[in-house]
């Protein structure tokens, strides 16, 4: 065995970007956690309307999993657009039409770009000064959240570095104290909110997500406040009799919102198959300049968001959505 010899390499910071990023406090948010998450085994299930009221305030840092048009927690969405939060910062990471939805609506006015769609609202936002956008990547972003939850300030990144928009973010190109080589670092991103949509959850917030996914593990882990919209509420004796399935524990959560279709008018992968009508008429209001009255036929004028379902959908559309779904093969514990 070769051993490496000790060194007294320095860390030096050869370069950095120029973006704003939210504060990296890891001591901070394990006191958060240790003060303020009930670790006893209490019934978490309220409305959506009580979850966004009570867990998201004017100014969070606000996450999510997945987006819009994939087992997207818009339940949820839309009672943030309905309350009319403000100020929110995005993380916009593998996702659509989200982003302009939330800031056409005013709600958002700061966003971590991994990827979304530039359309007019945002653009539009860009040009007014009510919009302020970081560029990272959909890698980028989720490792941030991957060193949030694993307690760190701050990951090395083998990419990013050599891009534009590495100047635009709050990446810092450093010397690597073992090699000597610059390596790329990104600051740790601890969310005051993640919004999750699951499969499955129990009153208490244990909750169980099938297939393939993108950080909703690390999201709950590393926020402050998390919201847990579930297709199904399931008896908690299920949820022991297979614990390996369970994806999320009760004890990172804050609130379970039941929400049957919650993903419309998007899929929810082993349940139901995306409404194309629904997917293509947000694309068209999000592509053009059509937002704010998609917002006042399918958000504003409904108290809930089943209520939507029921009035503007109706059963048999989603009858038809669970029928068109085929892959059902491993979307169940």
């Amino acid at each position: 065995m070769t051993l490496s010899p000790s060194s007294s390499r320095q860390i030096e910071i050869l370069r950095q970007g120029s973006g704003a990023y939210h504060p990296v406090d890891p001591d901070g948010f394990r006191h958060y956690v240790r003060e303020h998450k009930n670790r006893a085994l209490q019934p978490r299930l309220m409305t959506a309307r009580e979850a966004v009221d009570r867990f998201v305030a004017d100014g969070d840092y606000l996450t999510y999993e997945c987006n819009y048009l994939m087992r997207g927690p818009n339940a949820v969405f839309h009672e943030l657009i309905r309350q009319e939060k403000k100020d929110l910062w995005i993380a916009g990471k593998f996702t659509y039409v989200d982003v302009a939805l939330l800031v056409d609506a005013g709600c958002a006015s700061k966003i971590d770009c991994g990827f979304f769609l530039s359309a007019p609202a945002v653009e539009r936002a860009l040009k007014e000064g009510r919009l302020q956008v970081y560029e990272y990547s959909n890698v980028i972003m989720t490792l941030r959240i991957q060193a949030g939850a694993m307690g760190l300030p701050f990951l090395p990144v083998r990419s990013f570095g050599g891009t534009t928009g590495f100047d635009h973010s709050g990446a810092k190109l450093i010397s690597d104290p073992y090699t000597g080589d610059p390596i790329t670092i990104v600051p740790a991103l601890n969310p005051d909110v993640a919004i999750i949509h699951a499969h499955q959850a129990d009153i208490y917030g244990n909750a169980r997500i099938f297939g393939t996914g993108i950080s909703d593990v690390e999201a709950a882990l590393a926020s402050r406040k998390v919201i847990v919209s579930a297709e199904e509420i399931v008896d908690t004796e299920e949820i022991r009799r297979n614990p390996g399935a369970t994806s999320i524990p009760y004890y990172a959560v804050d609130a379970v919102v039941s929400s049957p279709f919650g993903s419309y008018p998007g899929t929810c992968p082993g349940y139901y198959g995306s409404d194309p009508e629904g997917v293509f008429e947000v694309f068209r209001a999000v592509m053009g300049n059509g937002v704010p009255a998609y917002l006042d036929k399918w958000v504003r004028p409904f108290e809930t968001f089943e209520d939507m379902l029921e009035q503007q959908v109706g059963q048999a559309k989603l009858d038809a959505m669970r029928a068109n779904e085929v892959l059902k093969e491993g979307y169940s514990a």
